[in-house]
């Protein structure tokens, strides 16, 4: 059987003959990859082949070429690079034959060369492609008007792969010629419209790296022109496609929208909100939700720039503001085209509305009320399920963004109207005026807590619990909300942390009852209510005054129980879905467990303390392996709350959990468990002191093992030189036992540099700095003693790498990108070493880049960096002034 046959057979409905056939190709591919790569794309340019063969072979070479995920394409690519240059000119001169011969779409032959391409051109190879498909496009040559029409399509369908594809740096030189073939594609004398929705498709996707184009006035007034005209063009998906330009320009272009707002845009967008198509639609309230979001923006950086006394780099045209009068009556109307049996997944103008309403509220303030509430106060009591829910959807909408005290009375005057509303005949309403609720509840409280409604707000909400899955979820949002805001006002009514009442003490038992009750219905797997129903539990007992401390008591004995059942269901899971749900109470569980902890009194909690380190024990054992990695994080977080709570009386457990933890730090395959493990080190350290002297050679060894992994993730790197500083805290001048090897490691991490293009990579530094920062100051500390007025001689041990302390600490001042945290870690390091070597090192202080380290501390608007940023000032100062005298 020839591969043409076999690539036949991949669409077999014999379910024998398509595992053959993809057997046959696997061992194809892997026996001789060059081999296979040719004939494949002979397959796919032979136009006497079936359409069937040709698009299997396609797929076949396009799969070895590339994949959506980032690892496998990067390690495709490599591959490729690999192959010897003649084998690679095959295959690229059989894909371009293969351009406009094809009967299918999406074209094959387009994703094969634009997966290449993404490996050759950022390697400075096949750099005439670009300027090949742009001739296609631009040059008809001696082909027939269809040739020339099929050729042009595929030509920009390949465009706007690699463009959607290749990192920009890499297209940037080309952006010229692509755009001159793109806008070719897109003039309204372009009478194909698939041509010209491939054109716009690529335009979409080339954005990006266009911004030199755009600053030129006569290029971007051309650009602006072919896209303004393709959204008058009577193709939908044509119109849609330069609807999305639109909205993607004004995001990345807003400085230069001024001059076709008002002639264009506004009149373009305005219409596709007003259309019946939902995709053309969806795009224009797409458009105003981006202006506000830039606007938004630019607000936030204008009142920055204020703030340092400096001019912003772009200003608000305050476009959404001008247009309010003229969109927020399409948004309105648009509300009230929901349906009763809406996918909640699905993305519709409704619910796009909702949201551009919303962001239009925070972007234009006080100026949406007027024009929103006339609407709402005649349809929320209207005979229209339809209108109803719009009136109470805008309503929520609004309530952030004005100023609450112009709110204020408008929702005292709804809050009845919404009780009512909440047992509304309509569900869709109920869920709506649930939502709702909850943004009051979490926005404007006190606007509840003052009402003469508080009381009967209070019993509708707990008796909506029994409501729909998707209602009662958002009722517990509500709930959440209004506990910890309930619990900020009395906290600031009696000025302590720990307040002894508040306002909803009363019905305190009484709602935890009720989602102890919910968290148990059948079907609260629906709309995510049974983690809604935890998380309320959670929030209610965090946020719990001290009159309620008996029912959290209780509490914690129902979920400990709880937490029992749950173990010996084990045998019960059976299936796939079983074991998820299973975990995931598990989950749960433990969460809340950790809640009703942390409020617990030290007293009582070693009163239960022996049934709750059994049970986590348990769960440990019957989650380990691959069954339950996010079960064994959350039971180790909860093992770290219960040490926080217990103190030095965790002790008595350790024999028993020992095991447990060097199986989490082991654990680097699952790297949250070991996260959690590690972050557990901490916690024990911070307990137990010196108590964990006996564990900390193989606590030490698995910390160093899992830095020189490089298949561990890099996320827990910072964490584990943190840990360090826990260790030498605990352990004060053991800790020198283990300096040999650590020091090394943090001068290593320390000097560690990263791709500053890269937003995530500038974190990842951050957070290791950080981490080398903790780390420095936990051994210094550690190594000093407490005693405040001697510095012990072990110290000493460290003066070999003070200057490569120092030099890191200047390392992280000279980075624009450090964070608060740094400078203020920094800034008690600082003051550390100096406690710790006095005189000795003070001249190390003295350098440009920390002074202006300190003085960035001293001028922070966060209290603990100003404190240490300050005292460490006053150290060096101390020690200077002692050198002079």
């Amino acid at each position: 059987m020839n591969l043409v046959e076999i690539l036949e057979k991949t669409v077999a409905p014999d379910k024998n003959e398509l595992d053959a056939a993809q057997a046959f190709l696997e061992q194809a591919a892997t026996s001789d990859l060059p081999g296979f790569l040719v004939a494949l794309s002979n397959a796919l340019a032979e136009v006497q082949n079936s359409p069937v063969a040709r698009v299997a072979a396609g797929l076949q070479l396009k799969n070895h070429l590339t994949s959506k995920d980032p690892m496998v394409r990067h390690q495709h690519q490599q591959k490729w690079m690999t192959l010897a240059p003649d084998i690679r000119q095959h295959v690229k001169v059989k894909v371009l034959e293969t351009l406009g011969t094809e009967t299918s779409r999406p074209s094959q032959a387009a994703q094969c060369i634009a997966g290449i391409a993404c490996a050759e051109i950022p390697a400075e190879q096949w750099l005439d492609l670009i300027e090949h498909l742009a001739n296609n496009v631009t040059n008809i040559g001696s082909r027939s008007a269809e040739e020339y029409d099929n050729i042009k399509e595929v030509s920009l369908e390949t465009i706007g792969y690699i463009c959607q594809d290749i990192d920009q740096e890499h297209i940037q030189n080309h952006s010229n010629k692509i755009l001159t073939a793109i806008v070719q594609g897109m003039r309204k004398e372009e009478e194909n419209n698939r041509v010209k929705l491939a054109a716009t498709n690529a335009l979409l996707n080339s954005l990006e790296f266009t911004k030199s184009n755009f600053e030129k006035e006569n290029e971007r007034h051309y650009i602006m022109q072919v896209t303004c005209e393709a959204t008058q063009c009577k193709d939908t998906q044509v119109k849609v496609a330069a609807l999305q330009c639109l909205v993607k320009i004004v995001s990345l272009y807003y400085q230069f929208m001024e001059s076709y707002m008002g002639p264009a845009l506004f009149a373009i967008s305005v219409e596709a909100m007003r259309s019946d198509h939902d995709a053309i639609a969806l795009q224009g309230i797409e458009f105003w939700s981006n202006v506000c979001d830039e606007e938004m923006d630019l607000t936030i950086e204008m009142q920055e720039a204020e703030e340092l006394g400096k001019q912003p780099e772009q200003v608000s045209k305050f476009y959404a503001k001008g247009a309010l009068q003229y969109l927020t009556p399409i948004l309105l109307d648009t509300l009230m085209k929901q349906e009763e049996n809406d996918d909640e997944d699905e993305w519709n103008p409704c619910k796009a509305a909702g949201v551009c309403l919303m962001l239009l509220a925070n972007c234009t303030e006080n100026d949406i009320v007027p024009h929103a509430v006339p609407f709402i106060t005649t349809k929320i009591v209207a005979e229209d399920w339809r209108q109803r829910d719009a009136a109470v959807m805008a309503f929520g909408s609004i309530l952030e963004g004005p100023n609450p005290d112009s709110l204020q009375p408008i929702v005292v005057q709804a809050v009845l109207v919404l009780i009512q509303l909440l047992t509304d005949e309509s569900v869709v309403v109920r869920d709506t005026v649930a939502w709702t609720i909850g943004r009051i509840c979490e926005l404007l409280p006190r606007a509840i807590f003052t009402s003469e409604h508080f009381k009967p707000l209070l019993e509708s909400l707990q008796a909506s619990l029994a409501a729909e899955p998707r209602v009662a979820a958002n009722v517990c949002w509500a709930i959440s909300s209004l506990a910890e805001n309930a619990f900020e006002d009395a906290q600031e009514n009696e000025g302590v942390d720990d307040p002894t009442t508040y306002i909803l003490s009363q019905d305190f038992s009484s709602i935890i009852e009720k989602l102890l009750v919910t968290t148990d219905r059948e079907d609260a797997h629906q709309a995510n209510l049974r983690s809604a129903a935890y998380e309320a539990l959670m929030e209610m007992v965090k946020n719990s005054p001290g009159d309620c401390y008996v029912t959290v008591q209780k509490t914690t004995l129902v979920i400990l129980q709880r937490i029992t059942q749950i173990l010996q269901m084990e045998s019960r899971v059976q299936t796939a879905v079983d074991r998820m749900q299973y975990n995931d109470l598990q989950s749960l569980l433990c969460a809340t467990l950790q809640s009703v902890l942390r409020k617990m009194k030290r007293e009582d909690a070693l009163h239960i303390s022996d049934e709750v380190m059994g049970a986590l024990l348990r769960m440990f054992q019957m989650s380990s392996g691959s069954v339950g990695g996010g079960v064994q994080e959350d039971a180790f977080v909860a093992v770290g709350t219960l040490v926080e709570v217990l103190g030095p009386e965790f002790l008595k457990y350790l024999e028993h959990f020992e095991q447990v933890l060097y199986s989490g730090l082991r654990n680097h395959e699952e790297y949250s468990v070991c996260l959690a493990a590690v972050g557990l080190v901490g916690d024990l350290c911070r307990a137990l002191n010196n108590d964990i002297w006996p564990m900390c050679n193989n606590i030490m060894g698995f910390l160093f093992t899992n830095l020189e992994n490089n298949n561990v993730h890099r996320s827990i790197k910072p964490q584990i030189l943190s840990v360090f500083g826990d260790v030498a805290l605990a352990i004060g001048p053991q800790f020198k036992g283990f300096l040999d090897h650590a020091m090394p490691v943090l001068k290593q991490a320390s000097e560690a540099e990263v791709d500053k293009n890269d937003y995530d990579d500038i974190e990842y530094l951050n957070e290791l700095r950080e981490g080398c920062l903790e780390a420095y100051t936990g051994i210094v500390q550690g190594l000093k003693g407490n005693d405040a007025e001697k510095t012990s001689d072990d110290v000493q041990v460290l003066v070999p790498h003070i200057q490569n302390i120092v030099t890191f600490i200047e390392r992280v001042a000279a980075d624009d990108d450090h964070t608060e945290t740094n400078v203020a870690t920094c800034s008690g390091l600082i003051g550390d070493l100096c406690c710790a070597f006095g005189e000795a090192i003070v001249k190390l202080f003295q350098s440009e880049k920390v002074q202006k380290l300190l003085s960035e501390g001293k001028m922070s608007k966060t209290k603990k960096t100003r404190t240490l940023a300050t005292w460490a000032i006053k150290e060096i100062r101390k020690r200077t002034n002692a050198v002079n005298q």
